[in-house]
């Protein structure tokens, strides 16, 4: 079985201006409050770097880039940046606030693996004619590839999963340009199960006739009972 799969590719990069900073320790609790992120920059050939960035904007720029989409961090107005990707988000333990962004450096010209997202499309018959409910094992898949080909998502067409004995494994898909995928060829990505049957509940009591039958031959037994008790006195 093949699987109809396309990249979607992110030719121009995100952009996100940074600032450096000074304050670390419990005091980045006192940026949080103006509305300032801490950030942490490292890796490729560069030191690392203490940042912060407006939390507004890069609350804004996380859900657009996710692990897998490059980010160019520009760091004091400098003229030229560097090609990162966001490799750790800390959230606040109760309300799921952004506390803290790691970015990574890389090198454009080197390739690196990336997870990317799946996207399923598509109208399986196994679903649509047969009452079967898709089930998605593989939420994102991991590639190699040029930091700047990494694509935005995978999507993966389920039309080709018929019946219930039928899949989609790794091996099934394919990918555009110098992009490898990483996963093992026979990890299974999606597949269709049955519709449960229902059975309906046994009832414990017994029917009515069967009952009423039953209760008739006890008053047959206890009234022939009667009868021989009497004839023998």
């Amino acid at each position: 079985m093949t699987s109809l799969s396309n990249t979607s590719s992110i030719k121009d990069t995100a952009e996100i201006k940074l600032s450096n900073r000074s304050i670390s320790g419990k005091k980045v609790a006192n940026l949080r409050k103006d509305g300032i992120m801490p950030v942490h920059l490292y890796g490729g050939d560069g030191g690392p770097l203490s940042l912060q960035g407006d939390s507004a904007e890069i609350n804004r720029l996380l859900p657009r880039v996710g692990l897998n989409i490059p980010v160019t961090v520009i760091v004091d107005n400098s003229e030229s940046g560097e090609i990162c990707f966001v490799r750790e988000v800390q959230r606040h333990p109760l309300t799921q606030d952004i506390l803290h962004v790691d970015f990574l450096r890389v090198d454009v010209k080197s390739k690196i693996t990336a997870s990317v997202p799946i996207e399923v499309v598509g109208d399986s018959p196994a679903v649509r004619l047969l009452g079967g409910t898709l089930i998605q094992n593989m939420q994102s898949i991991n590639v190699e590839a040029l930091p700047l080909s990494v694509p935005e998502k995978i999507t993966v067409d389920i039309t080709s999963i018929e019946d219930f004995e039928s899949a989609i494994h790794i091996s099934d898909i394919s990918v555009e340009g110098d992009i490898s995928i990483t996963n093992p060829p026979d990890a299974l990505v999606a597949r269709v199960a049955p519709p449960r049957i229902e059975l309906e509940p046994v009832s414990d009591e017994a029917p009515e006739e069967a009952v009423g039958e039953i209760e008739g031959e006890q008053q047959d037994s206890e009234t022939d009972g009667d009868q021989q008790e009497s004839e023998e006195n």
